[in-house]
C-alpha cells in the first residue's frame, strides 16, 4: 500500500485526529523539522522519531481530542527530563485535522510520492526477489523487470514488475533520476543494460551483481564498445560487497538496499531537491 493510499485508510477510520508537527528543532533530534504524524484514538500515522518524545505527544494529542482543544504547543528538551539523551530541544505544534489539513496533508504525501526515485532491478531471481521486498519500504518507486514471466509469476503479491523482450530499452525511456540494479541471469544482457545505464549521467546508482572477474570482463568489453573508461568509476561491482564476502542472497539484498539509498540520497542533496529540512507546515513529512 502506498503512502497515500495508508494515510486515506486512516483519515477514513479516524475522523477526529490531531496533526503533530516539529515546527523547531534545536540540537540533536530523532527527526528534521517539518516532521509530522497525525494521531488519532485508536493509531496514528507516521512518526516524529519514537521514543519518549513520540508517546509523550500521542499521549497530549489524544487529550486534545478527549477534550476538543483545537491547537497547543509543547516545547520539550530531548534530555533526562524526559529519558532522552539526544540533547536538542524541540517544539511540537498539535493542530485538529480538519477538512483543510486533511486536504493539504493528503496533497503534499502525493507529492512526495510522485517526486520519488525510480529504482529499476533487473531480473526476478533470488536476489532481486528479496530486493524488491526491501525496496518496497523504501521511499522509492521500484519495478522488477526481466524477459521470463515464470520469474516474475513468482515474486511475492504487491511487487511492481513487466515482462519486456529488450530490458535494456527500460534504461532509455526511463524518468531522470532513476537507479538501476543488474541481476540478471545471462551476463550479456547484464552488460548491455549496464551500458545504456552508464550512457545516464543522471543516474544515481548504477550496480551489478557479481565479482571482480566479471568487473574486469565488463570494462574490457565497455571500452570495446566505445565506452568512456572514466565512466566504469560509476559502476559498483559487485552490489553490496561491503567487505563481507557473504554470498546469501538476503544479505547481499540487504546491503546493497542500503547502498542504493545512500546513492540517491547523495544525488537528491547535489541537485537540491532535498537539503537538511526546515520546511514548514503541517504536511512537510513523516
Amino acid at each position: 500500500m502506498t503512502a497515500s493510499a495508508a494515510l486515506e485508510v486512516f483519515f477514513a477510520a479516524n475522523p477526529e485526529a490531531i496533526a503533530c508537527e516539529l515546527t523547531s528543532v534545536r540540537g540533536s533530534s530523532p527527526r528534521e523539522q517539518g516532521t509530522f504524524m497525525l494521531v488519532g484514538m485508536e493509531a496514528i500515522f507516521g512518526t516524529i522519531g519514537g521514543g519518549a518524545l513520540e508517546y509523550m505527544v500521542i499521549a497530549h494529542a489524544r487529550r486534545l481530542i478527549v477534550e476538543g482543544r483545537a491547537e497547543e504547543a509543547m516545547d520539550v528538551p530531548l534530555g533526562p527530563e524526559i529519558g532522552q539523551c539526544c540533547g536538542g530541544r524541540v517544539t511540537v505544534t498539535l493542530r485538529y485535522a480538519d477538512a483543510a489539513v486533511r486536504r493539504d496533508t493528503l496533497a503534499r504525501v502525493r507529492a512526495d510520492e510522485s517526486s520519488a526515485a525510480h529504482v529499476y532491478v533487473f531480473g526476478a531471481g533470488h536476489v532481486g526477489r528479496v530486493l524488491a521486498q526491501i525496496l518496497l519500504l523504501m521511499p522509492v518507486k521500484v519495478e522488477v523487470i526481466d524477459t521470463r514471466q515464470d520469474e516474475l509469476e513468482a515474486l511475492p503479491p504487491g511487487v511492481p514488475h513487466r515482462r519486456v523482450a529488450m530490458p535494456e530499452a527500460v534504461v532509455r525511456s526511463a524518468p531522470a533520476g532513476s537507479a538501476y540494479v543488474i541481476l540478471t541471469h545471462d551476463h550479456a544482457l547484464d552488460f548491455l543494460i549496464a551500458n545504456e545505464a552508464l550512457a545516464r549521467p543522471d543516474c544515481p546508482y548504477v550496480g551489478m551483481v557479481g565479482s571482480r572477474t566479471k568487473r574486469a570482463r565488463f570494462a574490457s568489453w565497455y571500452v570495446e564498445q566505445g565506452g568512456d573508461r572514466q565512466n566504469l568509476e560509476r559502476l559498483i561491482l559487485p552490489i553490496g560487497a561491503q567487505g563481507l564476502g557473504d554470498k546469501r542472497p538476503s544479505v547481499i539484498a540487504a546491503l546493497a538496499a542500503a547502498e542504493i539509498m545512500v546513492h540517491i540520497g547523495a544525488r537528491e542533496v547535489s541537485v537540491g531537491q532535498v537539503s537538511t529540512p526546515k520546511r514548514s507546515g503541517v504536511t512537510s513529512g513523516f
